[in-house]
């Protein structure tokens, strides 16, 4: 009896636990700043923007949809996310290392803050893409009901890469650094600037083993109906749910040997 009693209680202090590390991280990135929420939203609308003016302005654009800037913003809003927790993950724990070792909470919570924090700025920022939608004139179809899965996925994905990646780059530090360049060629493998079906023959390949190529397809698809890919969103959730897998065993492997290096 006091079992069943205490699991309900345990789970909401690890929750709440989350929560408060969560909301630290936001209060800390945004302390100092004058313009607050503003950044989540400038990082995306900037490189949105950039992109926009590269491939309608200079460059004759033969990929993706119009409106080209919501077709952007669609995916290098989860992009960011995507981009900024991983980089967080390799430093999960160097900065509260000695809470982590005297502390009961679980330290996967050290991983999940991360994905929390960059989640509520990613959700923060979502009313960018509703506005530019609006005033380009994007239709917003039946596919938005892909959006709750969408989150879903890339939370499971990122949960997973958090797991493996976190206690891997307390224990080899050159990791973080080989991170950053694979980060920077997924940005452009990934289908950001382009869609899965502008992929040249021989290279379709990667819309499917890209996680991201699903989860982009899932979120474009709102405006976008053609731009759904069931082999890559298919593709996405087994991927996110294997990392996910390997994950847990990779994490649980590992704990101990973190804790010490702490």
């Amino acid at each position: 009896m006091t079992a069943t009693v205490g699991a309900p209680g345990s789970l909401r202090r690890n929750l709440y636990s989350l929560w408060v590390l969560s909301a630290r991280d936001l209060r800390v990135r945004y302390a100092t700043s004058w313009l607050g929420y503003l950044w989540s939203v400038l990082d995306p609308l900037v490189m949105s923007l950039i992109f926009w003016f590269v491939f309608t302005q200079i460059f004759e654009r033969s990929v993706g949809s119009e409106p080209y800037i919501v077709f952007l913003i669609a995916a290098l809003l989860p992009w960011v996310w995507f981009n900024a927790a991983v980089s967080d993950f390799t430093r999960a724990f160097d900065r509260d290392g000695k809470l982590v070792r005297s502390t009961s909470i679980p330290r996967v919570i050290w991983v999940g803050r991360i994905i929390l924090s960059k989640g509520i700025e990613f959700v923060f920022a979502l009313p960018v893409l509703a506005a530019f939608a609006f005033f380009s004139g994007a239709h917003l179809g039946w596919g938005v009901l892909w959006f709750p899965v969408a989150i879903l996925v890339q939370t499971c994905l990122l949960t997973g890469l958090g797991l493996i990646l976190a206690p891997l780059c307390a224990l080899f530090e050159d990791l973080e650094r080989t991170t950053k360049l694979v980060l920077r060629a997924l940005f452009y493998a990934s289908p950001i600037i382009y869609s899965a079906q502008d992929l040249p023959n021989g290279f379709g390949w990667l819309g499917v083993v890209n996680p991201l190529s699903g989860i982009f397809s899932m979120y474009r698809s709102a405006f976008f109906p053609e731009q759904w890919n069931t082999h890559a969103v298919i593709a996405s959730m087994v991927v996110s749910v294997a990392l996910l897998a390997v994950g847990v065993f990779v994490f649980r492997a590992l704990e101990r040997d973190v804790l010490k290096e702490l």
